[in-house]
């Protein structure tokens, strides 16, 4: 019997091949959390992500390393920092790289919304 190791649909493809395929930001009713929610291309060599979440006035307010991830899906919780009133405008920049940065292999922008309080 073989047990297939990665899904049959998806095989893990070279480096020079991975992208970021999803990327969806949601905030929590908290407001001061958001949760990632990214796949990229199922992989043979394991990827390092940077994600950076601004607001508005392009100041960084959260950021994430993920070095060499083993999972090709992945969740995170963010937590919106230096804030005393979160609501407004943001983007979420997310990199996928190996060994530089700079350029990184694949780039993906999030605009999300932090709602007013209820």
């Amino acid at each position: 019997m073989d047990i297939p190791i990665f899904p049959t649909d998806s095989p893990p493809q070279s480096k020079d091949q991975i992208r970021i395929e999803d990327l969806v930001v949601t905030p929590y009713r908290d407001r001061f959390r958001v949760h990632l929610h990214i796949r990229v291309t199922p992989f043979l060599e394991r990827p390092n992500l940077l994600l950076v979440a601004r607001d508005n006035n392009n100041r960084i307010v959260s950021e994430l390393n993920v070095i060499e991830t083993m999972h090709h899906t992945m969740e995170f919780t963010m937590h919106l920092r230096g804030l005393s009133e979160p609501a407004g405008q943001y983007t979420l920049l997310a990199d996928l790289f190996y060994e530089t940065r700079n350029p990184p292999q694949d780039r993906r922008e999030v605009p999300f919304t932090i709602p007013e309080a209820e």
